[in-house]
């Protein structure tokens, strides 16, 4: 409601703007209308002159100081009251919502208030434009409360009246989500330490995941790092104990010189090879104890390819071919059979001088000649090769030709021994070793599956002639 007097007044404590764009700024200019009508009344029944209808209006507007409050609002309760802030932002966000819709009843109040303004403003104006203008000025003369000029076009207040209640519903909207935000800050920190809470769990969860996970990489490459450390270590305690038996110059077998090599397949990747090269050589004797059944041939017991010539020195029975000794590429047939699976000692000589050759088989000479690459001798520098036959310096060998069976005891010397001595080697009567190639465990290596086995005695290979 509003104060006695026609003006509206402000509670104590509610600010006051005296403004069309706000409440208190609208109310006074709806009050002057009002007052102005109440006036026109007055003014009809003291005597003035009438309108052509029977009735005369008199508008007069109130100056804006007139009436410098509009309806107060209600009192909003102070934050200081017993309740929480909480309960206090709730209380004021209802009392501001019934405000409101006071304010909306209000509003529609004097738009019936506007409207019935308009139409008596209208019934004025269809008055005599002279005699209106001659009641203003009377009015005027008397120096009545009027504005001192033409009234304003209705259609411009009415227009800036319905913009100032626009405002003033924009602005109580405004106000009523603002308190509503601020009952949502309130009770943010709650909701936002819940959150925390939350977030902090699954933190905690994926880190305590991500340890988990890191704990059984580690306890992987633990393993798998024992096991490649246990492997290592036994490798390295193989080779350290071979090490040591070659430093002590010991042997897998009683005797370095007591094994033989075993080629069981007609292959061309299994085969031994002599370390020690031969030096240049104008003759030499070549003796070996072999035993093998392969047919057609045993194939080729050894041979000796230096860089130009891969013949230089083959011992080979290839095919249905009697054995034959290759020197320098020339070829002679050795009247020698020993593909009958049992042990055969073999000697063969040869000497540059006419190039003469020797075989022996079991101690007995069975067959001699000459001009086997007279004048030639032996290139030094090449590589020894136990049961293939060599295309090229140490390799490119044909299966067709390989040795299949074993062996032992191959021994060279740079000379063409007696008769005598190799009688004496074959019955076992004398233990001889070659002067330029002697058998030796650690002269012989083998490859592609070639081994060494522990060799029969002499006595027992004599007892299996």
């Amino acid at each position: 409601s509003c104060q006695p007097g026609g003006r509206l007044g402000p509670r104590p404590g509610v600010r006051s703007e005296p403004s069309l764009r706000s409440p208190a700024g609208m109310l006074p200019v709806v009050a002057g209308l009002l007052l102005a009508v109440a006036a026109g009344g007055r003014g009809s029944a003291a005597g003035e002159q009438e309108s052509p209808a029977g009735s005369r209006f008199v508008c007069t507007s109130l100056p804006l100081d007139a009436a410098s409050a509009g309806c107060p609002l209600p009192p909003v309760p102070m934050q200081g009251g017993a309740l929480p802030p909480e309960e206090e932002l709730k209380a004021t966000v209802l009392q501001l919502r019934e405000t409101v819709l006071q304010q909306k009843e209000t509003i529609g109040t004097q738009r019936e208030a506007i409207r019935e303004l308009t139409g008596k403003l209208s019934r004025c104006e269809s008055a005599d434009g002279k005699s209106a203008a001659g009641t203003w000025k009377k009015e005027l003369g008397k120096g009545k409360d009027t504005m001192g000029d033409l009234p304003r076009d209705p259609a411009q207040v009415i227009d800036q009246l319905s913009r100032t209640m626009q405002t003033l519903k924009d602005r109580l909207e405004s106000l009523e989500h603002q308190l509503r935000a601020n009952v949502s800050y309130a009770a943010l920190p709650n909701d936002l330490r819940e959150m925390l809470q939350r977030r902090l769990g699954d933190l905690e969860r994926q880190l305590l995941s991500k340890v988990a996970e890191l704990e059984d990489e580690k306890s992987l490459l633990h393993n798998e790092t024992s096991a490649h450390r246990q492997k290592t270590e036994t490798a390295l305690n193989a080779l350290l104990e071979r090490v040591s038996e070659l430093e002590r110059g010991n042997s897998a077998f009683k005797s370095p010189d007591e094994f033989k090599v075993s080629l069981p397949l007609r292959t061309n990747y299994l085969y031994g090879k002599i370390k020690k090269t031969l030096p240049e050589l104008y003759a030499f004797t070549v003796c070996l104890w072999l035993r093998s059944s392969a047919s057609p041939g045993i194939g080729t017991p050894f041979s000796y390819a230096v860089p130009g010539q891969a013949n230089e020195i083959v011992l080979i029975e290839w095919g249905n071919n009697p054995i034959e000794l290759l020197i320098n590429d020339k070829v002679a047939q050795l009247p020698l059979f020993i593909s009958d699976g049992k042990w055969h000692h073999i000697c063969i000589t040869w000497t540059t001088r006419d190039g003469m050759w020797e075989a022996f088989q079991d101690g007995e000479k069975l067959g001699t000649g000459e001009n086997l690459a007279p004048w030639h001798p032996i290139k030094p520098g090449g590589v020894l090769i136990l049961g293939q036959e060599q295309d090229t310096v140490g390799g490119r060998f044909d299966a067709t030709q390989a040795f299949v069976g074993e062996m032992s005891q191959f021994n060279i010397w740079d000379r063409v021994l007696r008769a005598e001595d190799i009688m004496n080697i074959a019955n076992c009567s004398t233990n001889m070793p070659g002067n330029i190639i002697p058998w030796v465990d650690n002269n012989v290596d083998v490859f592609g599956g070639a081994t060494k086995w522990p060799v029969e005695t002499c006595e027992e290979r004599l007892l299996d002639l």
